[in-house]
């Protein structure tokens, strides 16, 4: 039968000291793996934290839970990953003061989505973005449609900058509301000003089909040109 605070188990797990060394090596590998992992899942998977901050926040969470409920982990060798993860910690943020490169590998950088009323769309092609959810971010900052929007930003921490058009200078734009951008059509119905569903490219058209001039795509629906109401 075991006993309470049987000190080498507590501290050690019955593990020689020497174990310590493939704590350090386990710790490293699966930091880097964390990071990695959310660098690649983009930057919409970790909204308001950077990757690192994440990384950081999970590496130290497990290292410190661990020990607190499982009797086969000891409490040394979870001290040691607090040490190795911190030391990792300070070795990243000398590299990303170092290398602007290394920098915008793992903080990212960031990207103008919405430029002049429509979409930057090299860009929008390579966020973790969908346009609905993209719409739905712009609808919370009271937006109706594209041409109000002179322009947006995805910042490093996923967030979602917005500068606009002044009353005056409110062009006709993609409406981004549900029931007016559902009422897309490859078929122009009659003569008026159309938006792109695709990129907001935005321009008058007489009834027929028509292709759009920046992404060669071919659904449109009639642009509107409120104002924006704060």
């Amino acid at each position: 039968m075991k006993e309470i605070f049987e000190w080498d188990r507590l501290l050690y797990n019955d593990l020689p000291i020497s174990f310590l060394l493939e704590v350090i090596f386990r710790s490293t590998i699966m930091f880097t793996v964390l990071l990695l992992t959310l660098k690649f899942a983009g930057k919409r998977g970790v909204k308001q934290l950077s990757v690192f901050e994440t990384v950081i926040i999970i590496a130290l969470g497990s290292a410190a839970g661990d020990p607190m409920f499982y009797e086969a982990v000891g409490i040394i060798p979870a001290i040691t990953v607090f040490i190795v993860i911190i030391l990792l910690y300070r070795l990243v943020t000398w590299l990303t003061g170092k290398s602007k490169k290394f920098e915008e590998f793992i903080e990212g950088k960031t990207e103008c989505i919405i430029s002049e009323g429509k979409f930057s769309i090299a860009t929008f092609k390579k966020e973790s973005l969908g346009q609905d959810e993209f719409f739905a971010e712009l609808r919370l900052k009271s937006v109706e449609h594209l041409g109000q929007v002179k322009n947006a930003f995805m910042e490093t921490s996923g967030e979602i900058s917005v500068f606009y058009y002044e009353d005056d200078d409110v062009q006709p734009g993609l409406p981004i509301l549900p029931g007016l951008f559902l009422s897309k059509s490859k078929t122009i119905p009659s003569k008026g000003i159309y938006s792109c569903t695709f990129c907001g490219h935005t321009e008058s058209h007489k009834p027929g089909n028509a292709e759009c001039k920046v992404c060669q795509k071919l659904e449109w629906v009639e642009a509107i040109k409120t104002l924006r109401k704060t």
